[in-house]
C-alpha cells in the first residue's frame, strides 16, 4: 500500500469532530469496508462505536484506560460484516501526533483486531480539533497495517455529504501553488488549490458534456482525471466535443479527451478507459476516485454510477440536457444536474433511471430484436438532437456543484439537484422527469 485514503460520511465526521472537541480523550472503533486499486487503498467508514463510559478505568486529557469490553463487541460487529475494525481516538490538546504509548497500544491490538474480525489489515486514527472555526473539521494522524509489509500512513481524510472536504494528514504539508493558478487562487484561496490537487476524479462519458467537463477540470487543476468511453469519434460528434478535430474522426472519444486534458499542460495526470462503465472491470476502476462526473446518456450506465454511489461512498455529479425541436424548430431547452452522495436519494428513488429502458439497454441486439418484435420490448430512442453550447453549459453547472460543495459559498445545504431551462420558447414545457438524459 503506497496510499491510503480514510472516507467517511459527514455524519461520522461531526461525531468525531465533536469527541475531539472535549476536554478528556475519547475511543471507538471505526467499521470500515475496503476498496483497493494498485498500490491505492481507500478505507470506507460505515459505522462508528464509540467506548461506553462504563469501560473507562482511567480517562484524563492526556491518556485512556480501558477494559477490553468496551470494544471486543465492535470487533464481532466487523467480523459479521465482513469489514475491517480501525482503532480511533482523541488528543483534545490539538496535536494528533501519535504518542510513544499510542505506538505499544497499537502493537497489542492488531493482532487482535485482525484475528476477531478475520481481516489482515489494521489500522489507526488518531483525531484532534482543528485550529480553525470552521465546523466539522480536525487533524489527524493514521496509519494502515496488513499482513505483507510496513505500516502506511493514512494521507487523507475525505468527508463525503452536503459538502466534500479533504483534509491532509497533520504531518503532511501542501505543496507549494502554481503561480499559473494564481486568478483562481483569488477567488478559491490556496487551500482549495492544493485539495484539487490532489483529487481523483472520474469522467463517464466523453461527448458534449463530458469533454467540456474535462478541459474545465484540467484547466482548474486537478491532480488526476480518468476518462471513460467506449464509443469511437463519429463526425456528427465534432460540432461539440471539446478538444476534438476533423482528423479525430475514428478515434475513442476516451482518448481525444484525455489526450486533450493532458496537452494543457497544468500537471493534470490523464487516464483513458475506452470502454463502459456497465462493465465490471470498468466500473471497479472508479471505485478509487473521490469524485465521477457522469456524462454517459444511457440508463444501464446511470444505474450503475446510483450503485457505485452507495456502495463505495463515492460522490456522483450526473448530468444531461435534452434539446427538444419540432421539423427543426427549437422548442425547448432541458438541463439536469443531480448530486448523489450520503444524505441525498439516488438516481431510481428519484425516477431519473428508467429500469426496463437500463435492461433493454444491456440486452444482445439480437435479443433486444427478438423480444421486440414479439412485442415484448419496445424500441431504445433514437438520435437526439444536441448543440455545443447546450451541452458546455451543463458541463459549467456541474463543474460548479463540484466547486460550491468544496468551498461551501452557496445555500446549506445544498440542493440535491438542479433543473434547468434556459430561454425555452414555450414559458411552461411539459418535459417527462426520466427525459432529461442526454
Amino acid at each position: 500500500m503506497n496510499a491510503v485514503t480514510l472516507v467517511l460520511p459527514q455524519d461520522l465526521a461531526d461525531q468525531l469532530s465533536a469527541a475531539a472537541a472535549q476536554r478528556t480523550e475519547s475511543a471507538a472503533v471505526l467499521i470500515v469496508g475496503t476498496a483497493r486499486e494498485g498500490q491505492r487503498l481507500r478505507l470506507l467508514g460505515r459505522e462508528l462505536h464509540w467506548v461506553a463510559d462504563r469501560y473507562y478505568a482511567q480517562r484524563t486529557s492526556t491518556g485512556l484506560d480501558i477494559a477490553s469490553g468496551g470494544y471486543v463487541p465492535a470487533l464481532r460487529r466487523a467480523e459479521e460484516l465482513g469489514a475491517v475494525a480501525v482503532w480511533v481516538h482523541t488528543h483534545p490538546g490539538g496535536d494528533p501526533s501519535p504518542s510513544r504509548r499510542d505506538a505499544g497500544v497499537d502493537a497489542a491490538l492488531a493482532p487482535l483486531f485482525t484475528v476477531r474480525t478475520g481481516q489482515d489489515l489494521y489500522a489507526s486514527v488518531v483525531i484532534s480539533p482543528a485550529d480553525t472555526d470552521e465546523a466539522s473539521t480536525v487533524r489527524f494522524t493514521g496509519t494502515a497495517l496488513d499482513g505483507a509489509g510496513e505500516p502506511q500512513r493514512i494521507e487523507r481524510l475525505w468527508i463525503v455529504g452536503p459538502r466534500f472536504r479533504a483534509v491532509t494528514a497533520a504531518d503532511t504539508a501542501d505543496p507549494p501553488v502554481d503561480e499559473v493558478f494564481d486568478r483562481q487562487v483569488r477567488a478559491l484561496g490556496p487551500a482549495l488549490q492544493a485539495q484539487l490537487a490532489r483529487l481523483r476524479i472520474g469522467l463517464v462519458g466523453a461527448g458534449g458534456t463530458g469533454s467540456a467537463i474535462g478541459e474545465q477540470l484540467a484547466r482548474l487543476g486537478v491532480g488526476h482525471l480518468l476518462v471513460v468511453d467506449p464509443d469511437d469519434l463519429s463526425a456528427s460528434n465534432l460540432t461539440r466535443v471539446h478538444g476534438a478535430g476533423v482528423a479525430d474522426v475514428g478515434r475513442p472519444k476516451a482518448e481525444i479527451v484525455a489526450g486533450h486534458a493532458a496537452a494543457i499542460g497544468l500537471g493534470t495526470k490523464v487516464e483513458p478507459v475506452v470502454g463502459s462503465v456497465v462493465q465490471e472491470g470498468v466500473a471497479a476502476r472508479l471505485r478509487d476516485c473521490d469524485l465521477v462526473f457522469g456524462c454517459t446518456d444511457d440508463h444501464a450506465g446511470r444505474m450503475v454510477l446510483s450503485r457505485l454511489s452507495t456502495y463505495y461512498l463515492l460522490p456522483v455529479i450526473d448530468c444531461g440536457v435534452l434539446v427538444s425541436s419540432n421539423a427543426g424548430v427549437l422548442s425547448g431547452i432541458d438541463a439536469r444536474v443531480s448530486v448523489l452522495a450520503p444524505g441525498y436519494s439516488c438516481l431510481l428513488c428519484r425516477d431519473r433511471v428508467d429500469l426496463q429502458q437500463a435492461a433493454l439497454e444491456q440486452m444482445d441486439p439480437g435479443e433486444r430484436g427478438r423480444r421486440a418484435a414479439e412485442g415484448y420490448a419496445p424500441e431504445l430512442p433514437g438520435v437526439e438532437p444536441a448543440v455545443v453550447a447546450y451541452t458546455t453549459l451543463v458541463a459549467a453547472l456541474a463543474v460548479n456543484e463540484m466547486l460550491e460543495r468544496l468551498v461551501g459559498y452557496g445555500v446549506a445545504p445544498p440542493p440535491g439537484e438542479i433543473l434547468a431551462r434556459p430561454r425555452t420558447v414555450h414559458p411552461h414545457p411539459t418535459v417527462p422527469a426520466r427525459a432529461l438524459l442526454r
